[in-house]
């Protein structure tokens, strides 16, 4: 008979050539899921684009809140070191991806196994325990998309760890050369935003796998807005300075990044003609700027006069 509900399944307990024995109804063992006739199947394939795309995602938002952190601490104490603490931040967050892949199944390798994904429920198993005979609740909370959602918070233990081992010592190095009142601040910071982060994957982990590319669009272009905007740039030939070329092309990286997800091909080829449309809200920016100009939106938004 087969299983009731949407995950449970019966475990393999014993096979030979000619005898495969299957234990009761239930939910199935970390690493497995069910597959159209109920029984758990190990997931032995590798990850489809969409999910390594989303795995860098959640990898880049406690790099993203140790920049910002940092940056915001040095503005309001008027401390040095940014460039050195945000070096620092991202050597911590590169090591705890590659400890992570390599702690994972198949350990020891930068590649990992993987469930597929099928729908929004496979983020939460626990809201689909049956209950066959409305009195009894058979549980089959399992992780149907291993292992999408535990790998991030194993991510972000390394990223801890690996905070508190490194950045001590490198604040402690700089401060004897550089001016920083509080050394210790941006490691306090993150000693807050982390338990965030992990509450938002714990609770929205599905629906963050399924809108993230429309996060990236849209915090991406509305960023470059504001920036071009307060830049003051209104010419190409504005745009041609050192540290504004590189606001530009990280903002370039996170079109690109949300156009490919956004397609959701396994197929990289296929995603490269995507590509072209990465400078285009630029384009439309410097097309519509006669009509718009910001300079004199400004000057008159600090003026206070809107009329």
């Amino acid at each position: 008979m087969a299983c009731f509900g949407l995950y449970c399944g019966k475990t393999l307990l014993f096979k030979n050539s000619s005898t495969e024995i299957y234990g009761e109804c239930g939910a199935c063992p970390r690493g497995q899921r069910t597959n159209e006739e109920k029984y758990c199947q190990p997931c032995t394939e590798p990850p489809e684009l969409y999910d390594w795309l989303y795995l860098g995602f959640m990898a880049l938002l406690p790099l993203v809140s140790h920049w910002l952190c940092i940056e915001w601490n040095s503005k309001k104490s008027g401390s040095s070191g940014v460039f050195f603490q945000q070096v620092s931040a991202l050597l911590e967050c590169s090591m705890a991806a590659v400890v992570t892949l390599l702690v994972s199944d198949p350990p020891g390798t930068l590649s990992i196994y993987a469930c597929r994904v099928r729908m929004l429920s496979d983020w939460y198993t626990m809201l689909y325990n049956p209950s066959p005979d409305y009195i009894t609740t058979l549980h089959c909370t399992q992780e149907a998309v291993y292992p999408l959602y535990t790998i991030v918070f194993t991510y972000y233990a390394f990223c801890l760890v690996f905070m508190m081992l490194l950045r001590p010592f490198l604040v402690k190095k700089i401060q004897w050369s550089l001016y920083m009142p509080n050394p210790f601040e941006s490691i306090y910071t993150a000693l807050y935003f982390f338990p965030g982060l992990a509450v938002l994957q714990a609770v929205a982990g599905g629906l963050l796998y399924y809108a993230f590319p429309y996060i990236v669009l849209v915090a991406s272009l509305a960023n470059l807005a504001v920036f071009l905007v307060f830049a003051k740039i209104e010419s190409y030939s504005d745009l041609i300075r050192k540290d504004r070329l590189l606001v530009l092309f990280n903002h370039w990286f996170l079109h690109a990044f949300g156009l490919i997800a956004l397609s959701r091909e396994n197929q990289l080829e296929q995603d490269l003609l995507l590509l072209f449309l990465v400078p285009v809200p630029v384009l439309f920016y410097f097309f519509t700027t006669k009509f718009t100009k910001p300079s004199r939106i400004i000057s008159e938004g600090a003026k206070g006069n809107w009329i």
